[in-house]
């Protein structure tokens, strides 16, 4: 027997908050600061966490499952993206990467409008293609990326199964 949409929501939910308990403990007890990247990350697995849990609380039927697929649909997407783009950027070779940029995401939202901040983000820096933390060889952001394809996939079949 299948479990219901509802627990599995509620489950998608957990699965993201634990991403995010384990993000701020690496950032806070195994001091790996954030590079600019892995914060957007971090907003796409809040995102869809929240996408998840309101799902799991409304429980919609009808057209409103195909607004939660939707929802959760663009925001796997989005985090994908970014996720993919930081594993390609740590896997250049050393002379291909891009130079640190000095700047941190902070100065740069305070003095630069967002489309500028994000056009540079996603050029990357020196910063974002350090691999500071590893398990079973792969980096936490091709761990986001797998957890991210996983939970997206998850949220679509969920929400857009018959019951």
């Amino acid at each position: 027997m299948l479990l219901g949409k509802r627990v599995i929501n509620t489950l998608g939910f957990v699965a993201c908050a634990g991403m995010m308990a384990f993000a701020l403990y690496a950032q806070h007890q195994m001091m790996l600061d954030p590079c600019p990247l892995c914060v957007l990350q971090r907003i796409a697995v809040i995102g869809l966490g929240l996408t998840f849990l309101v799902a799991a609380l409304h429980n919609a039927q009808g057209f409103g499952r195909y607004v939660y697929t939707a929802l959760l649909a663009l925001i796997a997407a989005s985090g994908i993206g970014v996720a993919g783009r930081h594993v390609w950027l740590q896997g250049l070779p050393e002379d291909e990467v891009p130079a640190c940029g000095g700047m941190g995401l902070d100065y740069m939202l305070d003095y630069y409008p967002l489309l500028e901040v994000l056009s540079k983000v996603f050029e990357g820096s020196g910063e974002c293609a350090k691999i500071d933390w590893q398990f079973l060889g792969l980096s936490m952001p091709a761990w986001v990326l797998i957890c991210l394809l996983g939970l997206g996939s998850a949220g679509i079949w969920n929400n857009l199964r018959r019951t």
